[in-house]
């Protein structure tokens, strides 16, 4: 009987090859068009070695090749638990199931017991089934588990326990510990992405309410790039310029690098931003129409003025007037190495700083200017200290 299957699944090896690769297009499709973001999704075609053991374990089992659903393997997984409960749901409601081989191994754990809790779907395939039509009467297997479920069972896996009567005794307690542990931290894992997600849903009240509490980091920069005064004063240099403002500009790293900016000058909370940019829009404008001009291989390929301009120019500001902070790192933090060499930048911002000081009194720039009580005048040695101390 054995020969006969491992015959029939090496003619149909072939097909099996190719129902894998429909399969994993097909579940990858079905979660994007979901709206869920999971980490990745394989496929695999079952080894001849492992279909002879599977054969060898349980003779007798198997009259036929369908009668082994795994042959065809899917592999979803997801960042949180949480997630493997949505992709199931989204498998029931897009396949028919075979449920009789179908697993859900978190509905069958002894509440005293921890370890791998991942779902098996066996998935029917039919001719109405999107991408598969070709495959119809074939049976795959779907297999979803959360990064930690899955380090847990191909931990499990290579140690050889497929069971819990595989483990010594003198290591079952520290085994199912370390399986609890593992449980916590998907939990825990859980409990950060809520909270993270909660934190971005009140950022607009909180940052109208009470802007002085509000942390400058990454998801508050992405909305301060979006609303006022940020947002109006990127406007006001754009025009200064006479470019459009890039309001759509793509590029994910950008809140978090001007967050990192903003610390690195002093600047910690949303309410204090406001203050300063109210405070120095006018000079942030005038250092921005000087020296953008002479910066334009830096920036002209982007065709106008990115989100978050005002920072950068406000925070170029703050390098002229304290002298204790180095224009290199403010270059590093930016991103802007290649473009020109640091020092190349920091000789521009040095002389448009110098450019818009002439223009008017001097103490205005020079005085109260910071964000510290240290910050005063001796402009614009802060930047020649910068290129003389790197």
């Amino acid at each position: 009987m054995s020969e006969g299957l491992l015959a029939a699944y090496e003619a149909q090896l072939p097909a099996f090859e190719g129902l894998r690769e429909a399969a994993v297009a097909h579940t990858a499709r079905l979660i994007a068009e979901a709206g869920l973001n999971i980490h990745h999704v394989t496929g695999r075609v079952k080894k001849r070695p492992s279909l002879e053991d599977k054969l060898r374990r349980k003779p007798g089992r198997y009259a036929s090749l369908s009668d082994v659903t795994d042959l065809v393997a899917v592999r979803v997984i997801t960042y949180f638990e949480s997630d493997v409960g949505l992709v199931s749901r989204l498998l029931e409601e897009h396949h028919t199931l075979d449920w009789d081989n179908s697993i859900d191994k978190s509905m069958m754990h002894d509440p005293d017991r921890f370890g791998y809790m991942g779902v098996h779907y066996v998935v029917e395939v039919t001719p109405q089934t999107p991408d598969l039509s070709a495959y119809a009467g074939s049976k795959f297997e779907v297999q979803i588990r959360s990064i930690l479920q899955h380090a847990w069972a191909e931990i499990e896996h290579d140690l050889g326990y497929k069971n819990r009567e595989a483990i010594p005794r003198e290591v079952q307690r520290r085994f199912y510990r370390l399986a609890g542990l593992l449980e916590m931290a998907d939990e825990e894992f859980m409990a950060l992405h809520r909270l993270s997600r909660d934190y971005a849903e009140t950022l607009p009240q909180r940052v109208q309410e009470a802007p002085d509490s509000v942390f400058i980091d990454a998801a508050s920069m992405t909305h301060l790039l979006a609303a006022p005064p940020v947002r109006d004063l990127d406007a006001e240099v754009a025009r200064s310029l006479n470019v459009p403002l890039l309001t759509g500009w793509n590029d994910p790293e950008r809140p978090q690098r001007l967050a990192k900016l903003l610390h690195y000058v002093g600047v910690h909370s949303v309410g204090g931003l406001h203050k300063e940019l109210r405070r120095w829009r006018a000079e942030v404008v005038r250092l921005a129409s000087v020296l953008m001009p002479q910066l334009r291989v830096a920036w002209t390929p982007a065709g106008g003025a990115r989100p978050g301009t005002s920072v950068v120019h406000y925070a170029l500001l703050r390098a002229c007037m304290n002298p204790a902070l180095n224009p290199h790192e403010i270059v590093m933090l930016l991103d802007m190495r290649g473009v020109l060499s640091s020092e190349q930048l920091v000789q521009a911002v040095q002389g448009a700083y110098a450019q818009i000081s002439a223009a008017q009194a001097p103490h205005k720039l020079q005085s109260g200017g910071s964000a510290r009580a240290d910050d005063e005048a001796r402009a614009p040695a802060g930047l020649q200290a910068g290129l003389t101390d790197d």
